[in-house]
């Protein structure tokens, strides 16, 4: 530890201090804008008055949108899209990186490349909405939204990366004492992967929380609609409630977008604290060795 510190050291602390303030201030400021916007009422949002806190506080849009049958509806379908495409992803994701991370594994040069093709060549939307439509005939159910994008290429690296980090020797010892392939991957492996599970279920639940683009090519009944694609027909102004409908509504309508849009990050808020501490791990641990 530094007895004395020198100019040149002091200058530095000010100068790193000043630029990671302002790199927190940016990336902050768009979540207390909205957040503020959600609290201020229709006037103030319509005057642009709202900057860093509400103007003339108000819960009533909270109040509209949770009495509003249908954003729950669409909450739901998210969080039954997340967790079945989150668990059905990661596991396919573990038992194709876990195979491919054996350099013993004959056809490996061959599938590793094969794999990762697809991050930088993608088959196009019009092929990919044809095969999901009419050949595999997914069109307007869960499943079309789930299994396309079930395993990311790049999630599939980073796994691969961890597995193949770990120690060998636990294997072999537990070949030796009869234990199995699958054995060795559900006993030994998978206990051991904690922090990359961790990371790869962060990443995938996200990923799928706030897809909207899928779900607005496969499927046409409303009431299928994940919440994120709610949101983005918010912003457009497809489902913007109507001003001569009722005075409540009309109160709520600038605000409408902010407050919905708070309501559907704030899972992702209060998720992310409990898996922080195997994201940094999984991550570190996944690049150390390709």
């Amino acid at each position: 530890m530094l007895q004395y510190k020198t100019k040149g050291y002091r200058i530095f602390q000010v100068i790193n201090t000043i630029i990671m303030v302002f790199v927190i201030f940016i990336t902050l400021y768009p979540i207390v804008y909205l957040v503020a916007q959600s609290f201020s009422n229709e006037a103030a949002v319509s005057a642009g008055e709202v900057t860093f806190y509400p103007i003339g506080f108000t819960t009533a849009t909270y109040e509209y949108v949770l009495r509003n049958g249908d954003f729950f509806r669409y909450y739901w379908n998210t969080i039954v899209y997340s967790v079945v495409r989150t668990a059905l992803s990661v596991a396919l994701t573990a038992l194709l990186a876990y195979p491919l991370s054996k350099p013993q594994l004959r056809l490996n040069k061959v599938l590793i490349p094969f794999v990762v093709f697809t991050m930088y060549f993608a088959g196009g939307i019009i092929p990919n909405y044809i095969l999901v439509t009419q050949w595999l005939g997914l069109r307007d159910s869960m499943w079309a939204v789930i299994l396309p994008p079930a395993i990311s290429t790049f999630n599939f690296l980073l796994m691969k990366s961890f597995f193949a980090g770990l120690p060998e020797e636990l294997e072999e010892a537990a070949s030796i004492d009869g234990m199995g392939t699958y054995g060795i991957f559900l006993k030994i492996v998978l206990p051991l992967s904690k922090a990359i599970i961790a990371t790869m279920t962060l990443f995938y639940i996200v990923g799928m929380w706030n897809e909207w683009f899928g779900p607005f090519m496969y499927l046409d009944t409303p009431s299928k609609m994940p919440v994120a694609l709610y949101v983005r027909s918010l912003v457009e102004g497809a489902n913007q409630v109507d001003p001569t409908a009722s005075s409540e509504a009309s109160n709520v309508q600038s605000t409408l977008k902010s407050a919905t849009m708070v309501l559907t990050t704030l899972p992702i808020v209060c998720v992310y604290p409990f898996v922080q501490k195997y994201f940094v791990q999984g991550m570190t641990m996944g690049a150390v060795k390709g």
